[in-house]
């Protein structure tokens, strides 16, 4: 079983005596950029000057800076902007300022993995890559607790990359629920495939062929709705503190027989090898350049916009308007189109 590391295992010293440069403000830029500074730690936030990132930074009380202003400021640099940004960003305000002895850390390894990003000799590269959404990382923070992590070092320049990784994400709480130990290609690979496959892939396209099928045979959208997407959550509840096991104990006796019945009859063994087929495409790179394809045509951003259009979009938003329990929310419109 693999070893976590926890908080009595790391000294946080070794992060808090650097100048650490967080690259973004969205989902995880905010998480670990307000995590360490509430942890002592000394950050600084790299954003584009009006983006909403910016405003956002201005407006969690730090003074944002340009990003090859706080790249030339931090000797931690941590990049926490969109894979397909990363690049660019890189070599235009990042790699000019990578000096030897400074460190270059990832939230995921995708621009390592896939050679989008090549750092220059005598800096470390290393990897924090927490188990959660950016809100959750801050949220449970602020709770007390943490949000379970991965860690991995690419290269080790200096000799203290280890610690201050640890250090690092000690500072944004990982190690109060554990941290193991990978490599820069299990985690990118791992990810890549369960956003595919399971988690959201999988999982979105389930949701909405199950609502599609019921209003399709004439099933009101809204009971659709409440059957396929609304009570996910009460499953994946029960799933996230017990396993399927404490799930199918759970749940009714019909429900558990469905389990048993229903799902080996949508994923069969001709879905495991569309999985497989998956998997070799994110190995071997196919997967990395499709990306990069579909954003420069406009394709990404199309179905984006196609899929907020859904029925099942319309009908949720209507009724979570009606449960103020649930505190809805909605997506923003994005900012612009993503360039690789």
């Amino acid at each position: 079983m693999a070893t976590m590391i926890h908080d009595a295992d790391v000294d946080v010293a070794a992060i808090l005596g650097r100048k650490v440069a967080v690259m973004g403000f969205g989902s995880q830029g905010h998480a670990h950029a307000m995590n360490l500074r509430d942890s002592g730690g000394d950050v600084r936030v790299g954003v584009r000057p009006d983006s909403r990132g910016w405003r956002a930074a201005e407006a969690a009380g730090f003074t944002p800076m340009e990003p090859a202003a706080a790249a030339a400021w931090g000797d931690v640099i941590m990049m926490l902007v969109p894979d397909l940004v990363q690049p660019g960003l890189f070599k235009k305000d990042i790699e000019p300022h990578l000096t030897p002895g400074k460190m270059l850390m990832f939230a995921h390894g995708f621009a390592i993995r896939f050679n989008w990003i090549t750092p220059p000799e005598g800096v470390d590269v290393s990897m924090v890559a927490p188990k959660a959404p950016g809100h959750r990382v801050r949220e449970v923070f602020k709770e007390g607790a943490g949000v379970p992590g991965l860690m991995a070092i690419h290269k080790d320049a200096t000799g203290t990359a280890r610690a201050a990784t640890l250090a690092y994400a000690k500072g944004i709480g990982c190690t109060r629920a554990g941290v193991i130990e990978t490599t820069f290609s299990e985690e990118t690979e791992t990810d890549l495939f369960g956003e595919q496959a399971v988690l959201c892939g999988g999982v979105s396209a389930l949701v909405t062929a199950g609502f599609e099928t019921l209003v399709e045979a004439g099933y009101q959208p809204e009971i659709a709705y409440f059957e396929c997407l609304h009570e996910l959550k009460l499953i994946v509840d029960l799933m996230y503190r017990g396993g399927l096991g404490f799930m199918r104990y759970s749940v009714s006796d019909t429900a558990e027989h469905g389990d048993y019945t229903g799902g080996p009859r949508l994923v069969t063994e001709e879905t495991k090898n569309e999985m497989r087929k998956m998997l070799a495409e994110i190995r071997s790179g196919a997967y990395a350049e499709k990306l990069a394809r579909d954003t420069n045509s406009g394709w990404f951003a199309g179905e984006r916009g196609k899929h907020r259009q859904h029925q099942i979009e319309q009908v949720g938003a209507k009724l979570r308007a009606r449960m103020p329990f649930l505190e809805p929310v909605a997506a923003p419109e994005p900012e612009a189109t993503l360039k690789a």
